[in-house]
């Protein structure tokens, strides 16, 4: 789905009274935007999750960051990652509506990144689609321009080694969409591998049908695992001294908040490395664990995360959490 993502992006690329396009993407975010944004020279206009109340999406800080924006830019388009990466939280039905709402007043394109909408797990969460949501609305709302993105990387059956992707473009100008698809067309098509795989997700065995029971039952297996191990995760984290993760509603990851010691924040420092980028690295060294510094998907100033996985499987999982566990206390002892 990257590059149905940059395709669209590419669309807005525009200067107007001497101002650069902006486009508004959560924080934390999926670096593919920010790299995507700086490498077409537009403006990034981030808006914080709120991670007090589980990296929910509060419409005031929207409308913050649009209004500070439109002094530097020309706000063109909102991005939503619903399941969140790398949070893992899940939109309500409510929040999305509010969106719509905010997308509709600011004149905004809305780019849905909904790639992990199969992976739900929190007792409560529901995935809803814009397309679905902002159709059911009616008018003015279901006249947006949308583009909705989805994968077969993600979910239960790629594990990010099978890649195809599509987009699913809604009331965009047919002389603009008539470009977007000749530019398109000069690609080379994803593998036929790739091609296999998203089809059978868009177009899955049905009642009946001689694959259907085993398909169902893989299918399965592979979420309910995944839903085990989201709250494995959270709750070890929630466990360690200095630690605090919200519950993995959706997507593939953990991104717990972690204080680190004062000496450990200078010795960062000293060795050139932002704080949280420093304990991956000590991490990675002494265990072999790699996870993703927060500082790569941005956070709230003062505060340092990562980012982690639920993928192990979950023996490999508890291993890696054990060892997890042991090495944060040696590294409290280290630096206190």
């Amino acid at each position: 789905a990257s590059d149905a993502i940059k395709n669209v992006l590419k669309l807005l690329i525009c200067d107007v009274n001497g101002k650069k396009p902006g486009v508004m993407v959560p924080i934390p975010q999926y670096p593919l935007y920010s790299a995507s944004l700086a490498e077409f020279n537009m403006h990034q206009i981030g808006y914080y999750l709120d991670e007090s109340q589980n990296w929910g999406l509060d419409i005031a800080e929207l409308q913050r960051a649009v209004s500070e924006a439109r002094k530097v830019s020309n706000p063109r388009a909102i991005v939503v990652i619903n399941p969140g990466n790398p949070t893992g939280q899940v939109l309500s039905r409510d929040n999305i509506e509010e969106i719509i709402k905010f997308a509709y007043k600011e004149k905004l394109f809305l780019f849905a990144d909904e790639v992990y909408q199969h992976n739900v797990y929190a007792e409560g969460s529901k995935f809803y689609s814009f397309k679905k949501v902002l159709t059911e609305m009616g008018e003015p709302y279901s006249s947006i321009e949308l583009a909705s993105f989805m994968s077969c990387s993600k979910g239960y059956m790629g594990e990010c080694g099978l890649r195809g992707g599509y987009a699913e473009v809604l009331n965009m100008d047919p002389a603009v969409k008539a470009m977007y698809l000749k530019a398109i067309s000069a690609m080379l098509c994803p593998t036929v591998l790739g091609q296999a795989c998203l089809d059978t997700i868009m177009n899955p065995p049905t009642k009946g049908e001689p694959s259907y029971d085993l398909f169902i039952k893989e299918k399965t297996d592979v979420l309910d695992s995944l839903k085990v191990r989201a709250k494995m995760v959270a709750d070890t984290f929630n466990s360690i001294e200095g630690f605090s993760c919200n519950p993995v509603q959706g997507a593939m990851y953990a991104f717990p908040q972690i204080k680190l010691p004062e000496k450990a924040i200078e010795a960062a420092k000293k060795a050139g490395k932002v704080p949280d980028a420093f304990y991956a690295f000590e991490l990675l060294e002494s265990t072999g664990i790699c996870i993703v510094p927060g500082s790569g998907f941005g956070q709230q100033p003062g505060t340092y995360h990562f980012r982690t996985t639920i993928l192990p499987q979950p023996e490999k999982l508890k291993a890696m959490l054990d060892k997890f566990a042991e090495f944060h206390a040696n590294f409290l002892k280290k630096y206190k």
